[in-house]
């Protein structure tokens, strides 16, 4: 049987029928989009700022992404990974497919790695159902509101903590930059360490200062790393 286009083919059981008409036909739920309630129907209907993580099928490597929606469009994307040397280059391809895509199309495009693919699976849900960071701010964010996340210096926020049985904990490096000496107590317990913002160090060297002068103007300490007993270098000692 012929079709139009705001009609489905039927089977025969169905054809055979009679119609009963629905009692309840109430709209979808609103949900909170930038300060106002949506009742989202189209894809167009979807704005917000959010994050999201994912990781890929063998769990060897995880992204965090931040997507910036303006009507439906990703009008701002930030690609993070650790874990897999692969996931740098992926996260570099992810950065020019994504922007000006919808979040469908974004949803069902390759974005060369496993663990980006996944959370932009987990972003789509987050959006879709007003979980977004801006849900209740007017207007929502603007464009550039992705890049400020990493802060000054530009760079991913980073902990990166080794430890053994044998030997105990080495803290290598935290969000204040990249650790050079962990300092111990009486009890070989660590107190503080002593670090190098290496976002500052690099932007200041980019800018002209000699290497040496950027790089000892931006080592700072963190917690009691004056009161230690004992300084070790934690990829060394």
């Amino acid at each position: 049987m012929p079709t139009s286009q705001n009609s489905c083919l039927c089977s025969h059981e169905v054809m055979q029928m009679c119609k009963v008409k629905k009692g309840t036909s109430h709209r979808n739920c609103p949900i909170p989009q930038e300060g106002k309630w949506t009742h989202a129907t189209q894809i167009s209907d979807i704005s917000g700022l959010t994050h999201g993580t994912g990781a890929c099928a063998p769990q060897q490597g995880v992204c965090k992404l931040t997507l910036n929606i303006k009507g439906g469009v990703i009008k701002e994307a930030l690609v993070e990974t650790i874990g897999c040397s692969g996931m740098t280059h992926s996260a570099a391809m992810a950065a020019e497919i994504l922007p000006d895509k919808t979040i469908l199309e974004a949803l069902n495009t390759d974005l060369l790695c496993d663990a980006i693919n996944v959370a932009m699976r987990e972003l789509f849900l987050q959006i879709a159902y007003g979980r977004s960071q801006t849900a209740f701010s007017e207007g929502g964010l603007p464009i550039g509101a992705g890049l400020e996340d990493l802060g000054k210096g530009f760079r991913s926020q980073v902990g990166t903590a080794y430890s053994t049985s044998e030997k105990g904990p080495r803290y290598l490096e935290t969000v204040e930059g990249y650790v050079l000496e962990n300092a111990l107590d009486e009890n070989d317990e660590i107190i503080g360490y002593k670090f190098v913002n290496l976002g500052k160090m690099l932007e200041e060297i980019r800018n002209g200062t000699e290497p040496g002068k950027a790089f000892e103007s931006n080592v700072k300490t963190y917690g009691r790393y004056d009161e230690a007993v004992k300084k070790i270098d934690p990829r060394k000692e």
